[in-house]
């Protein structure tokens, strides 16, 4: 998977250089590239924002030095490209969205910064995409957050492909606790089902347990939550048990 990212500060990404993501893209399972956009400005003094027309408070990107970029990616490789701008007003990211962003052969992020960016920047995206109701300084994180998530998903990153299907919020619910050695520590003993070797009522206790800690946290999944009647029916045997 090809991945370009057009920011103004290239150096917050070197996280990307570390871990997992490190590892995916020195086996060239993903291939990154940070694309500074202040170098296609053709100001005099390599400005790439500007007051907004009508007034107002802040600066915004102008429409100039994104698309001289864009010109360049796409020159080198003409596929079909998502490009996804990260924006305050986007759909919320989640890992539904993860998941079908690692089906992309190419993927670019445009990283907004100041006020907000010139409207026109608009007909090069594909997906408008935010982290949450809440304002950062600019799109760098947020983009390092989603590269991350759908990397996941890509096959041969993790050590088991299976790994990401499990994790919370895959299903729907958030994923079941889990244990290690020692079986006892410090007088908290690890679940004797864990124990059992009986990977049939394991699996059955990991999905009650994922479904118990899904209420007790995160009620507000549970509406969306594909449950089947036995599901339903433990819930609602716990809630009368816990007088919830």
């Amino acid at each position: 998977m090809k991945i370009d990212i057009l920011t103004l500060f290239p150096k917050m990404f070197t996280p990307l250089e570390e871990s997992l993501l490190g590892k995916a893209q020195a086996k060239q399972l993903l291939k990154i590239n940070i694309c500074d956009f202040r170098k296609y400005s053709q100001d005099k003094h390599h400005h790439v924002d500007d007051t907004p027309y009508g007034g107002g408070a802040g600066m915004l990107l102008k429409p100039q030095p994104i698309y001289r970029a864009m010109d360049e990616i796409n020159a080198a490789d003409s596929q079909k490209k998502r490009v996804i701008l990260l924006d305050p007003a986007g759909k919320q990211f989640n890992q539904k969205i993860a998941q079908n962003l690692a089906t992309e052969d190419h993927l670019v992020f445009i990283c907004g910064h100041y006020e907000g960016f010139d409207a026109r920047i608009d007909n090069l995206v594909t997906d408008h995409l935010s982290i949450g109701d809440f304002i950062i300084t600019g799109g760098e994180m947020a983009a390092m957050i989603m590269i991350d998530a759908l990397a996941r998903f890509v096959p041969g990153v993790l050590g088991n492909d299976d790994s990401a299907y499990s994790d919370s919020f895959s299903d729907g619910l958030l994923e079941y606790p889990q244990y290690t050695r020692p079986a006892e520590y410090r007088g908290m003993a690890v679940p004797e089902i864990l124990l059992s070797g009986n990977h049939q009522k394991i699996a059955q206790w990991r999905h009650q347990q994922s479904l118990l800690k899904t209420a007790q946290l995160r009620p507000d999944l549970l509406k969306t939550a594909q449950l089947t009647a036995e599901d339903q029916n433990f819930l609602a045997n716990w809630k009368a048990a816990h007088k919830m």
